[in-house]
Order: C-alpha cells, then sequence, then structure tokens
C-alpha cells in the first residue's frame, strides 16, 4: 500500500484484524467476526493508530445485542483504545509518529453550534462516537481526528489506561453532574468498571461514600477502596445523601437511590440505555430533589480526569482477553463475571 499524498509515517501494515458487528444478535451466538481488511489511510486532521489495547464497556454489549441500535453496519465497537500513532494525515500539528494516544467515545463534534460555543459539546447535535458512527478500537488499527485523541499519563501503562478513557471519564462527569461536594454524603449504586474509578476520585475529595450493589464480592471491594457503608439495591445507606449517581441500567434502582437522597440531593444516571423508568411517587422527588442524565463527556472532562486520575494515582483492576476474544469477553460481561474492567489486548 502506498502513503498517501501529505501523510507523515510509516504505512507498512497490508493488513489490520477488526472484531467487525454485522448484525447485532445475543453474544451467546458470538455475533462479533474477526476480520482482515486493508489498514486505511488517516484523512485530513486524522491520526492512523496501531491500537495496543481497548476496553470493553456496557454500551459495547448494548450495541452488539441491539439494545443501542447501530447508526450503519457493519460496523467495528470500541471506544477505550490506546495506540501509538503510526501516521498522521494533512493538516495535523501536535502529533508524531510514535506518540501514545487515547481514543474515547467522543469522537468528534461540529464546534460551531449553540451547545459547542457553550462548551457542551457532549450535547452537539452532529456529534460523533467511536465505535457507533466510525469504526472503533476492537481491532488492531483505528484512525481518530486528531483533535478528539488524547494524551495518556505516562504512569499508566496501556492495559491500565484503557479503562480511564471511558468507565474512568464519564464517571467523573457523572460526579460533576451530581453536585457532590468535597466531604458530602455520596451514593453509588452499581459497582461495576466506572464505579471503581469514581469512588477514588469521591475518597480524594474526602467523601463519605455509600454503595449499593448486589455482589457481595463488590460490596466487600468498595469498603477496601474506602467506602463507610456497602449493602444491597433493597438496603437503605444509614444517612441521606447529598448526592448520588447510578450505574446499573436499571429504573428500579435510580428510583432507589432517590429514595435515599436528603432534601435538594441529585441523581445522576450515568446509563446510555435504561431498561425501563418506572412510576415514582413525586413525594420521593419532592423538596427540590433532581434527577439527571449524563450525556457523553467533553475533552474538558476528560483532560481533568486524566490529570487527576495520575495525580490520586487511580488504580484500574483488568481482566485481559485476546482480540479473537472479544465474544468471550463481551459474554462474561453480561454474565457479570467481569472482575474491575475487561479489556482487549491486541496480539
Amino acid at each position: 500500500m502506498r502513503a498517501a499524498e501529505g501523510i507523515v509515517g510509516p504505512m507498512a501494515h497490508p493488513a489490520l484484524r477488526a472484531a467487525v458487528l454485522r448484525s447485532p444478535g445475543p453474544v451467546g451466538g458470538s455475533p462479533l467476526a474477526i476480520e482482515e481488511r486493508a489498514v486505511p489511510a488517516p484523512a485530513a486532521g486524522e491520526l492512523l493508530l496501531r491500537v495496543r489495547a481497548c476496553g470493553v464497556c456496557r454500551t459495547d454489549l448494548q450495541l452488539t445485542e441491539g439494545d443501542l441500535p447501530a447508526k450503519h453496519l457493519p460496523i467495528v465497537p470500541g471506544h477505550q483504545a490506546v495506540g501509538v500513532v503510526e501516521a498522521i494525515g494533512p493538516g495535523v500539528a501536535g502529533w508524531a509518529p510514535g506518540d501514545r494516544a487515547g481514543v474515547a467515545w467522543l469522537a468528534g463534534a461540529c464546534g460551531s453550534c449553540r451547545h459547542c460555543l457553550a462548551g457542551h459539546e457532549n450535547l452537539c447535535i452532529e456529534a460523533q462516537f467511536t465505535g457507533w458512527d466510525r469504526d472503533g478500537g476492537f481491532a488492531t488499527h483505528m484512525t481518530v481526528r486528531a483533535d478528539f485523541a488524547h494524551r495518556l499519563p505516562a504512569g499508566f501503562d496501556d492495559l491500565a489506561a484503557a479503562p480511564l478513557l471511558c468507565g474512568g471519564v464519564i464517571g467523573y462527569r457523572s460526579l460533576r453532574v451530581s453536585g457532590i461536594q468535597p466531604g458530602g454524603r455520596l451514593g453509588l449504586y452499581g459497582f461495576g468498571a466506572s464505579a471503581l474509578l469514581a469512588i477514588q476520585v469521591a475518597v480524594h475529595w474526602g467523601c463519605e461514600v455509600f454503595v449499593c450493589t448486589r455482589s457481595a464480592a463488590e460490596q466487600e471491594r468498595a469498603r477496601k477502596l474506602g467506602a463507610a457503608w456497602a449493602g444491597g439495591y433493597d438496603e437503605r445507606p444509614p444517612a441521606l445523601l447529598d448526592s448520588a449517581v447510578t450505574f446499573a441500567p436499571s429504573g428500579d434502582v435510580v428510583v432507589a437511590a432517590l429514595k435515599a437522597l436528603d432534601r435538594g440531593g441529585t441523581v445522576a444516571i450515568n446509563a446510555i440505555h435504561l431498561d425501563r423508568v418506572p412510576e415514582l411517587s413525586y413525594d420521593d422527588l419532592w423538596w427540590e430533589r433532581q434527577l439527571r442524565s449524563v450525556a457523553n463527556f467533553t475533552r474538558q472532562d476528560a483532560r481533568e480526569f486524566l490529570e487527576l486520575a495520575a495525580a490520586i494515582p487511580v488504580r484500574t483492576a483488568c481482566e485481559v482477553h485476546p482480540l479473537r476474544d472479544a465474544n468471550l469477553a463481551l459474554q462474561r460481561l453480561a454474565d457479570g463475571r467481569v472482575s474491575g474492567a475487561a479489556v482487549l489486548a491486541m496480539e
């Protein structure tokens, strides 16, 4: 393959391997197929990355199974990718071959609409998303807009850095949306990969953290990470909460969090898809309690979190799978058997 005119860097690899979704279906039926494709040349303003690791997110599972409707097919999922720049498209400044870069959920925004101009690019009507609008990181190579690629702290290796790029950043934004203040009482409902990182930020801020999860093992892990209390979804935390973040994609869990709030508190819903929104009593919402959704995140959120994660430092726990086992990683996630975050390591 000849390098396209204006491209900087080698284009030495004639094919990439990717886990491709052509038709959504239950993960038990292995809907992702490993395929070979030509390595794409980066377009103007883009980077070509050789992917080293990519986190596996519940959003990838929802896309694969069809709970999150695909925007187009076939598509390569994956939006927590860590890679090395192999080539640079025309018009790119500030990146060089050999640089390490991270790719996250937000793949692009228009930059000129009222949301973008107000600093809310996560709400941009023309926003594009990695692994949904454009091919993602379940592959040995991928392209990314250079202005939406992220610098990664040197203190995290590739496998440890991958979960920071979705679960970490969206968890950080969820804390901000919830309005929790340093020293406040915070509830975390669900204790998967994102909550595992969010609790470390909250404890660093001096918050009193209460965790609700049905897994006894996760309850114990929460206590070891500094939770003041941990119990099941059917249990009420022993103190009224200033704020809560729900990570479980269940409307019933949202209602449970709302019932635990103090007056004036906020529940931030960290989910792109809920099973349903159940009927609730207005008495649980009264006294100026609030429900807020968390929609994506901004590049500023990512910069702030990655800097904070390096300073704390945040620790990630990874279950590593080769690319060829992408279906297995999704199946384990669906079954609730992943301890920490599942990460694909490229072979």
